[in-house]
């Protein structure tokens, strides 16, 4: 027969006397926010000034502005982070912040979450950029650097591409004759900065086309061939510009 053990099995434990009992930690607290996953990645977050109007009428359109659409003279920031679901901690934080700013896009792909917040208002923008800055704990140079994967400028296209371009368009469209600049970068986010720089330099041009969520980012725009240029031009100027993380 086997030998009874002495112990506490089956009993619960009192602390010692000289122990304090364990306290639980409380939500928001440091050992609450060690326990909730891996820290926030910053992948993008850009300011974007003074939207102009072929690109906030991009952004308002139904597939893209699922909650409140942007309007041309408004600011808006841009933020991509790691994991996905982290964006709902992002907009909790900007949005308690600062009630007043809107938010356009919310969405949560395969990988990375995605929020654009505006407002007429830019210091309200950039306050609401700073509380989710201090939230997850990042700076702006944080973001990754942006990378140029391919650019052309592609002059007197024909009736055939300009239809078969038009069919995938998200913006207005390409008209046979004109001269259509095509632009590829990464994160895709970028893609965003790149087409409202490029109204600025350039206002004549069409806004065909913007990718702005996925692998990569992708810009479709026409015109003359020398107002096409300029936007090429700003855009690649606006890219090497941003500060950040090598990818």
């Amino acid at each position: 027969m086997a030998a009874r053990r002495e112990g506490t099995q089956g009993r619960a434990t009192r602390p010692r006397a000289d122990q304090p009992p364990a306290t639980k930690a409380r939500p928001g607290s440091d050992s609450a926010s060690q326990t909730a996953g891996p820290r926030t990645e910053l992948r993008v977050y850009l300011l974007i000034e003074d939207l102009k109007r072929q690109f906030a009428a991009y952004l308002g359109t139904p597939t893209r502005a699922r909650g409140y659409p942007p309007l041309e003279g408004s600011h808006a920031l841009i933020v991509e982070v790691a994991p996905g679901l982290a964006i709902e901690r992002v907009i909790d934080l900007a949005l308690k912040s600062v009630p007043a700013v809107e938010p356009g896009i919310l969405f949560v792909e395969r990988q990375f979450g995605v929020l654009e917040l505006h407002s007429y208002n830019l210091e309200e923008v950039k306050q609401a950029g700073k509380a989710i800055l201090e939230g997850i704990g990042c700076a702006p140079t944080d973001q990754l650097r942006p990378r140029i994967l391919y650019s052309d400028i592609i002059e007197d296209i024909t009736d055939q591409h300009a239809v078969i371009v038009n069919r995938n368009r998200q913006a207005s469209m390409v008209m046979p004759g004109e001269t259509l600049l095509v632009y590829e970068m990464t994160p895709a986010l970028f893609a965003t900065v790149a087409a409202n720089e490029a109204e600025k330099a350039a206002p004549e041009n069409t806004l065909v086309d913007v990718q702005m969520i996925g692998a990569a980012g992708r810009i479709y725009i026409s015109g003359k061939s020398e107002g096409v240029a300029r936007a090429r031009d700003a855009i690649t100027r606006v890219l090497n510009a941003v500060e950040g993380r090598e990818q």
